[in-house]
């Protein structure tokens, strides 16, 4: 113990690492918040002042933060917020004087339901140092959101994959909402967002991925205000490679899909989709979900008790309203490519139980979340941008004009 304070003396303690420097403390202060290593007999509050006070509750997110030496000089200043292992260093500097250290602009936001340690070491004129340690808490709001979304991290996808949030409280802060989530790709494209209302927010390029693209999600939703006194609470990255180009395209007048992967044709399988009362909508749709086997049941989608399938087969779906691309084994074989007798749905051949040599599990087992099937020649309407990952109905122009950061 005095041959450590021997070469604190002597000037050695200054290369003492954070960690070396507040175990010295510990060992001749005990586990106090803070110490004085030399010197008279003020104590360590009286030699380095910090603000918030040491063990501080709910404090305000826009608090200031400060540390301050009456007389002497800082040496060094550590403010860290710490968060799980994660401790997150609040950037700042100490003024040309060396009495006050502030962070960089002279404010900064910090982190709600956060934990912050400051950590400071100063200098007397007799160049004795005292360090001090103290800890605060910042305020728990009482309003959170989280925003679910699509796609999930590590996946493969297809070059039509659209990423989408759904916020579990409506946003009226969409900028600020929309700013905090950044999304970049390698190799570099620009995307952009578009809301649909006020819980739902998009994410795609101008044209579909390229294949090959790393795609990046950083969500920086913590502490964001998503309106009056609701704050977001997930900061966290997701990362997602696009992987081959497949485009199909279901011709409802001629009963046939026409399979597409990076620019060759893999194959054409006759479908039967919406029959004439219950048309099968046009336009772009993106693969958002994939079962192997599911329940249809026509009373989740207003068709009352038409139709209860417990075992519907390699079952893709399109919308969100209930649009699938699905193996049917309940229509005779020679309704495929030659009538339309579905609820809206397309249906392709296929056996009780799923059967990977039929139509339905040929097409079931080459497809990504993420390809795209475009319909054509239907009599029914194009489908809504929003109904689904339909957002490549709109062109890039109108697309652009729906972010809250134009």
């Amino acid at each position: 113990m005095n041959h450590e304070a021997k070469r604190a003396r002597t000037g050695s303690a200054s290369v003492l690492t954070w960690a070396g420097l507040f175990t010295v403390l510990a060992l001749l202060a005990g586990c106090t918040e803070a110490a004085t290593l030399f010197g008279d007999d003020r104590g360590p509050a009286d030699t380095i002042r910090v603000v918030p006070r040491d063990g501080a509750e709910n404090v305000d997110a826009d608090s200031r933060v400060e540390v301050s030496v009456p007389d002497g000089r800082l040496e060094r200043v550590r403010v860290t917020r710490i968060e799980d292992a994660e401790q997150r260093e609040v950037e700042g500097r100490i003024a040309d004087d060396g009495r006050s250290w502030r962070p960089h602009g002279g404010v900064h936001r910090l982190a709600l339901a956060g934990k912050y340690r400051v950590e400071a070491v100063a200098v007397d004129g007799d160049g004795e140092r005292s360090a001090r340690s103290t800890t605060f808490r910042t305020a728990v709001p009482e309003d959170r959101f989280i925003g679910y979304f699509k796609p999930e991290n590590r996946s493969t996808v297809g070059t039509g994959m659209i990423v989408s949030f759904d916020f579990s409280r409506p946003v009226e802060n969409r900028a600020a909402v929309e700013k905090a989530i950044r999304i970049t790709a390698e190799p570099e494209v620009e995307v952009a967002g578009h809301w649909f209302g006020a819980s739902r927010l998009d994410f795609r390029p101008a044209r579909y991925w390229r294949p090959g693209t790393e795609v990046t999600v950083d969500i920086g939703l913590r502490d964001v205000e998503g309106a009056p006194g609701v704050f977001g609470s997930q900061r966290k990255k997701v990362v997602f490679t696009v992987g081959r180009e497949q485009v199909s395209v279901v011709d409802v007048r001629a009963h046939t899909m026409e399979v597409r992967r990076d620019g060759r044709v893999l194959g054409t399988v006759p479908v039967t989709a919406g029959a004439e009362r219950t048309t099968t909508y046009n336009g772009k749709m993106v693969v958002s979900e994939m079962h192997e086997v599911t329940r249809m049941n026509g009373d989740t989608v207003g068709f009352g008790g038409e139709y209860d399938i417990k075992d519907v087969p390699h079952a893709i779906r399109l919308t969100k309203s209930g649009t699938f691309l699905h193996g049917n084994y309940w229509e005779p074989s020679a309704v495929f490519g030659a009538r339309n007798t579905s609820h809206g749905c397309i249906g392709l051949r296929d056996e009780k139980g799923g059967n990977s040599r039929t139509p339905a599990g040929w097409f079931f087992e080459r497809t990504l979340v993420g390809d795209v099937v475009e319909i054509v020649n239907s009599t029914d309407t194009t489908v809504a941008p929003d109904n689904g990952l339909g957002g490549w109905n709109l062109g890039w122009a109108r697309w652009k004009e729906g972010s809250a950061l134009r």
